[in-house]
């Protein structure tokens, strides 16, 4: 593409445009907030100066990137070994950072590249467009009700309700937080990558406290009963031990907490703020 990339301070969207846009898309809707000062949009050989690439392999066959100082809201990139242990590995990339300084480029070349490349949803997108850039996956892959978000990359595969990108990693389609909203299930580790159908909260030690649910967090907008049983339908059948959303991974929420989440959301009148875990354990 030759328009050239700019994100939105206040959100990290990225958007392709002839110079700056007039507005960030993802800003003026209803899920997330306005900046207060109007827009402003930086380019990305601007904005990369100064950043560097920080990884981190939160649990093994899974690693976090981020860039840091973070860009916008602080995406995580996740990087998923796939293949049994001790076998042919490829990997696959889930969400994505904010940008990718050169040394987090270089790694995953180091790592030999991508073979998908694939989001929830139009909030963890990040610099995906970057890594399409710089790595050229053959698969990048979006839920098709979403593709509207998408003018910054080139979707290669929109996906259906369900999606198998390897043996044991699939992406189901739960809609609510947006209509195309998908989580990607690691069947073997145990683990949702759950995008913002769940939001953990975590004590000054780093440790979950709470969860919740919604359909616009700064809002404070919950999902309507109707889209709480569309995901319990989807999660019910799942069976995971910890939860990675596109900005943390979070250890011991499991697939029995986030249905007794839904529980209590449906049965009085739900609410987008956080549950104690302790009441749903």
């Amino acid at each position: 593409m030759p328009l050239s990339a700019w994100t939105c301070t206040n959100c990290g969207h990225w958007q392709r445009w002839f110079a700056a846009p007039p507005q960030c898309p993802v800003c003026v809707d209803v899920r997330n907030a306005l900046p207060s000062d109007g827009w402003e949009f930086r380019a990305f050989d601007d904005l990369a100066v100064g950043r560097e690439a920080r990884w981190e392999e939160v649990t093994p066959g899974v690693t976090g990137f981020w860039c840091e100082p973070q860009v916008g809201l602080g995406t995580c990139g996740w990087v998923i070994e796939t293949g049994p242990p001790g076998g042919g590995t490829s990997l696959v990339g889930w969400e994505a950072a904010g940008l990718y300084p050169p040394a987090a480029i270089e790694e995953l070349r180091r790592r030999g590249g991508l073979a998908a490349l694939a989001s929830s949803h139009v909030h963890g997108y990040g610099a995906l467009f970057q890594l399409q850039d710089e790595l050229d996956p053959p698969v990048v892959a979006i839920g098709v009700r979403d593709l509207e978000w998408t003018k910054a990359f080139r979707v290669t595969w929109p996906l259906d309700d369900r999606h198998e990108f390897a043996p044991g990693l699939v992406a189901h389609r739960t809609g609510g937080h947006f209509d195309g909203h998908m989580v990607l299930h690691d069947e073997r580790r145990g683990i949702l990558f759950c995008g913002d159908m769940l939001k953990a909260s975590f004590d000054a030690d780093g440790r979950p406290v709470g969860l919740s649910a919604h359909k616009a967090f700064h809002a404070q907008i919950p999902l309507s009963h109707q889209e709480i049983r569309d995901a319990y339908a989807v999660i019910e059948r799942l069976d995971f031990e910890a939860v990675a959303t596109p900005f943390e991974y979070a250890a011991g929420i499991s697939t029995k907490q986030v249905i007794a989440l839904y529980d209590r959301l449906l049965s009085a009148q739900p609410l987008a703020g956080p549950i104690p875990l302790e009441e749903l354990s």
